[in-house]
């Protein structure tokens, strides 16, 4: 032992480490560089101390002197204390212990200070490898000298070494005083910091930079280092996804305005009011107008903005639909046309060849209200002074809105309270769930509080994402009036929206977040949302302040699975949503409701996850499917204390 002892008496780092790694003995100096004290690094993994990035090179050191015969040498970088990190080269040796004769691997640091520049190696390869630059700064003689990076990094700095003042010039005024606290930080590693800085070719770039002070050896030399990022094409892809998510903003907060104005006219003349002010404006036209069935005559009332001529409203005004005309044509089949160009309208109608209104519409798309009524009521069209492609969204938003306008001109004109329009159109609004999924049964229930208007703010969904994933959610707005059916549609809406771009739930959850949260609503909403591979299982989920989901199982099992999230949507601002990952076995179930099924006077939240656990576990014991078993558990609900909106969404793995 004493040999070995004498082996660690060094003033320089050094250590003993069994063959798996584990430190046997250290003397001081490597106990300062670990950055903990000796009894507490005794027994630990050598590379556990060491920070993450140096674990894989101290892995490979110790492989050769716990395997081999061969002496190693690495430059590793170790915490140290104080103000800068340490890098030392150190060497692996082959040892036995005289007592055994066990194998263990003797480290200890090389004199390298005829060479401190070597040290850096690694270090300098590694920036490479991550396309970074690398500078030295030194605030005595206030110069930044270039050490490595790439050429379009080198390319900004037409000199080796450069005075900071010259340096300073070149960046933004108003990054200059961050620039200053960067040099002035005295971490051993500083956080990024962006600066904009003006190159010689006059083109601006963002510079993400560092400051990392390294000791050059134990006991060697501190020197200060720039780490430098060019985030120039990130930060213009960022400038581009805010433009895309600003005009997303815009574009879902005028179809929610344009929904929210149907469902609450409460007259014809403020229906089309609603209609003719957004419609152009909703889907980018130049005008609009709006043609209504008069029911005694089966004529044409068309109404129409101010910037459809008269001339377009006259040639379609007192049209009957026994009449052979595009517009009647799309109103008496249910069928919406979408006319992209003058010669396509041409070939559709050859009558309106010389009409002197021809001249004004390049496109047209005409879609009709309440399609597949047994008693058509009309259509709207909207008018393009150039030639117009539709996107899939924008066909569906306006086939979606049109229905909407037909209901609301339905129970306009039969005279019904304003409760019941607001309940047809928030019962449009639950979707129609994907059937024959693989491996997957997906079923859900719904239904409205019994107090106060038959109508809610509870929601759920459930589609295909472009990548082949089972996106499903469910949520509750707050209230359940016409006001909670209204901003439900909203909510709901731009889920979809959002979801048709992003990968995961918890990023579809910040960006709703964000935008419902510039819409200042008055009301906020809950959601749970997942993201399953129906193939594998795997299941990723996020929730934004709603109730826990449950876990179930066909042994007649459940668990209660609470998601990690955020708050409710639509309240705070700046939100960061958090996800899980998990996986769904087969012949497993997950259960998701709104807080009516769980939460009533007199039952608590723990006691109505029990309850709904303990049905929907009976369910799946007895061989139900997924509706039945959703049914199950919304009447178990409703016979006792239905007192809110409640819904139901199943999801089994088959």
């Amino acid at each position: 032992m004493d040999a070995l002892d004498e082996l660690i008496r060094r003033t320089d780092p050094s250590a003993l480490l069994t063959a798996e790694g584990a430190i046997r003995s250290l003397n001081a100096a490597m106990a300062t560089v670990l950055a903990r004290p000796a009894e507490q690094c005794l027994g630990r993994s050598f590379c556990d101390l060491l920070p993450e990035s140096q674990r894989a090179t101290a892995a490979s050191l110790l492989a050769y002197g716990a395997t081999t015969e061969t002496v190693a040498i690495r430059a590793l970088e170790f915490a140290g204390v104080g103000s800068a990190s340490v890098v030392s080269l150190i060497e692996a040796r082959p040892v036995n212990d005289p007592a055994d004769g066990k194998r263990l691997v003797w480290l200890y640091s090389v004199d390298a200070r005829n060479d401190l520049n070597g040290l850096l190696i690694p270090f300098r390869l590694a920036a490479e490898a991550a396309e970074l630059a690398l500078c030295t700064y030194s605030p005595l003689e206030h110069r930044l000298t270039w050490v490595s990076g790439p050429p379009a990094l080198a390319a900004l700095f037409s000199e080796a070494s450069a005075s900071m003042v010259g340096a300073v010039r070149r960046v933004h005024p108003a990054d200059r005083e961050a620039l200053g606290r960067l040099l002035r930080s005295t971490a051993a590693q500083s956080p990024w910091v962006t600066l904009r800085f003006h190159s010689e070719q006059g083109r601006w770039h963002h510079l993400a930079c560092q400051v990392r002070r390294i000791q050059l050896g134990y006991g060697g030399p501190e020197q200060a280092f720039g780490v430098i990022r060019d985030d120039t094409r990130f930060e213009a892809r960022r400038q581009r996804a805010l433009t895309t998510l600003m005009a997303e903003r815009q574009r879902t907060d005028e179809i929610a305005a344009f929904a929210s104005a149907l469902i609450t006219a409460a007259t014809e003349q403020e229906l089309k009011q609603a209609v003719l002010t957004r419609v152009a404006a909703t889907f980018g036209g130049t005008g609009a107008y709006l043609a209504l069935v008069d029911d005694r005559t089966r004529r044409l009332q068309v109404s129409s903005d101010a910037m459809v001529g008269p001339q377009v409203a006259g040639a379609m005004h007192g049209l009957s639909l026994d009449e052979s005309h595009p517009l009647t044509d799309v109103i008496v089949s249910g069928t919406p046309q979408f006319v992209g160009s003058r010669e396509e309208l041409i070939r559709l109608a050859p009558q309106v060849v010389g009409a002197p209104w021809l001249k004004s519409v390049a496109a047209v798309s005409m879609v009709p209200l309440t399609p597949g009524s047994a008693q058509p009521l009309g259509a709207w069209g909207v008018i393009y002074d150039r030639p117009h492609e539709w996107s899939s969204d924008d066909r569906a938003h306006m086939s979606t809105l049109a229905d909407l306008a037909g209901q609301a001109l339905k129970r306009i004109r039969l005279q019904q309270a304003r409760a019941e329009l607001a309940a047809a159109i928030q019962q449009s609004m639950l979707p129609t769930l994907p059937q024959h999924l693989p491996n997957l049964e997906v079923a859900a229930c719904y239904q409205p509080s019994r107090d106060g208007l038959d109508i809610g703010g509870d929601w759920y969904d459930a589609f295909v994402t472009s990548d082949g994933w089972v996106a499903v959610e469910i949520g509750d707005v707050q209230g359940h009036d016409v006001d909670a059916a209204a901003f439900m549609g909203q909510v709901r809406a731009s889920l979809c929206a959002i979801a048709a771009h992003e990968s995961d739930p918890a990023a579809v959850l910040t960006r709703a977040n964000e935008l419902l949260v510039t819409m200042d609503a008055t009301r906020f909403a809950s959601c749970t949302m997942l993201y399953i591979d129906p193939h594998h299982g795997q299941v990723t989920g996020a929730s934004a302040g709603h109730v826990p989901l449950l876990c179930v199982r066909t042994d007649g099992s459940h668990r209660v699975h609470e998601l990690p999230g955020g708050p409710v949507l639509g309240v705070l601002p700046g939100n960061d949503y958090a996800e899980e990952t998990f996986a769904l076995d087969r012949d497993t179930a997950l259960v998701l409701v709104t807080d009516g099924v769980v939460e009533g006077p007199c039952l608590t939240l723990e006691a109505g996850l029990e309850r709904a656990g303990t049905v929907a576990a009976q369910a799946l014991h007895a061989g139900l499917d997924a509706e039945a078993t959703a049914h199950q558990i919304l009447n178990a609900a409703v016979a006792v204390d239905h007192l809110d909106d409640v819904a139901v969404l199943v999801i089994r793995r088959t």
